[in-house]
């Protein structure tokens, strides 16, 4: 990863980088650059999505940072998150590659709030950094190949077990020796200290691990006692002290020859030279498995995404329905509007006509005896032409030869349909068709003169 963001860091101009690249090399910058932090602010826009998962933006005054928190850790909250709500989260700083959003995969959650635990804990801090008891100078570096562990903690202890799961997978054949002492309450701090002085004394280990598991500030209290913090100190063997989880700093964490981010990286650190080689296996190992839940987790949020932008069709309807409402009222409205202003520009136009409009009596008046005049000489004309028209039709009736034909004559053609005027034109036998005025009828010449 570093190797490709270094050449394109080298070749700037020279290659041309698609998004998805950009934030993958991104989020491997971030997730690499960032360990496992606690970060503290407000909640906001909280979103509890079908799937488990919780969406939410922690912010403070003058800024905001989007935050998820997938189901498996949101399952064991022991309270309900809420708007407005004050918390602090221990979570990975990263990148969500589909949108290029920066946020926070959060590991676990807890109310924010600093009580009288935490200013005893700030004074008795100062007060042994001020002794020196917190210098890298006074600590003694662990022995590569211890040959016995000693282990001071609780027998009934979850972190007993996950101290001893880890050494016998990481180194089988090392022995170890356990100094059992409470864990909390009033009379851990005093037997811790006493179990310390014990193995100190027997000489029997070559490191020893003070541990327990994880828990609120009042169930590790007791690894903030003075006493027990000056027979860490004060203890001949080197102590590496594993408290809770990695962010659960106790005053023991500060005293001790080495600290771990918990009772099985204790046990991880103590055994480191002769896990090596089962150390890089289980890297790769890890690497691999984080990659395939990033892409699940991934996946995870696109779908939560695609289910937020998903509306059921009643929903869209009733969305559309109300858009149309809406519309339909702006349509009324725009008519009215435009009806109003067409009905003040009219009448505006009408008093403009009226005061501009010409007097009209004298051309009334003329136009009246024109259009009586015209009437009368249309009249007239249609009289002359009414009588010129019986006449022609007189006339033409005297040449029609249908009322010729009426009077008892025919006309009589030859085969040709030629009229027939002399009878010369007929011979006998000449086939002839008579027209009568009413019907026809065809003859032959018998006898002509």
């Amino acid at each position: 990863m570093r190797e490709e963001a270094a050449s394109l860091s080298e070749r700037p101009g020279e290659r041309v980088v698609p998004v998805s690249v950009l934030n993958r090399l991104a989020r491997e910058v971030l997730e690499a650059g960032f360990a496992l932090l606690w970060v503290g602010g407000e909640i906001s826009n909280l979103t509890c999505a079908a799937s488990g998962h919780v969406y939410f933006s922690l912010k403070d005054e003058s800024a905001q940072v989007r935050c998820v928190m997938f189901r498996g850790r949101a399952q064991i909250l022991p309270f309900r998150l809420a708007n407005g709500m004050r918390v602090e989260v221990r979570a990975l700083v990263t990148l969500y590659e589909p949108r290029g959003d920066f946020q926070l995969n959060v590991d676990t959650l807890r109310r924010a709030g600093v009580g009288a635990l935490y200013e005893a804990y700030a004074r008795l801090r100062d007060k042994l950094s001020a002794e020196g008891l917190f210098e890298a100078a006074r600590k003694r570096p662990l022995p590569r190949y211890p040959r016995c562990l000693g282990v001071v903690t609780s027998l009934k202890a979850a972190a007993l077990r996950d101290v001893l799961a880890a050494v016998r997978r990481r180194s089988p054949n090392l022995p170890v020796i356990v100094y059992p002492a409470a864990v909390q309450g009033e009379q851990a701090p005093r037997e811790l200290a006493a179990a310390l002085q014990a193995a100190g004394a027997r000489a029997e280990c070559d490191v020893l691990i003070l541990c327990r598991g994880g828990g609120s500030i009042e169930d590790l209290w007791a690894f903030n006692d003075e006493g027990l913090a000056r027979a860490v100190a004060a203890c001949p063997v080197p102590v590496v002290c594993g408290v809770g989880h990695e962010t659960d700093a106790t005053i023991a964490d500060f005293v001790a020859d080495l600290r771990a981010a918990t009772p099985t990286a204790a046990a991880e650190i103590v055994t480191a030279g002769y896990a090596e080689a089962g150390a890089l296996l289980g890297r790769q190992s890890d690497r691999l498995r984080r990659a395939l839940s990033r892409r699940l987790e991934t996946l995870q949020q696109r779908l939560d995404l695609a289910a937020n932008r998903l509306v059921a069709p009643a929903e869209r309807v009733a969305r559309l329905r109300l858009n149309l409402d809406h519309l339909a009222l702006r349509l009324g409205a725009a008519a009215r509007r435009r009806h109003d202003a067409m009905a003040a520009r009219l009448a505006q136009s009408r008093a403009r006509f009226v005061a501009l409009r010409p007097r009209l009596d004298v051309p009334n008046a003329r136009l009246v005896d024109l259009a009586r005049r015209l009437d009368a000489a249309a009249e007239r004309a249609l009289a002359r032409r009414s009588e010129r028209l019986a006449s022609l039709q007189t006339q033409l009736d005297h040449l029609n030869p249908r009322l010729v034909l009426g009077r008892g004559y025919a006309i009589v053609r030859d085969a040709g349909g030629t009229a027939v005027r002399d009878s010369r034109q007929a011979p006998a036998g000449t086939r002839l068709s008579l027209e009568f005025a009413v019907g026809t009828a065809d003859a032959t010449v018998t006898r002509s003169d």
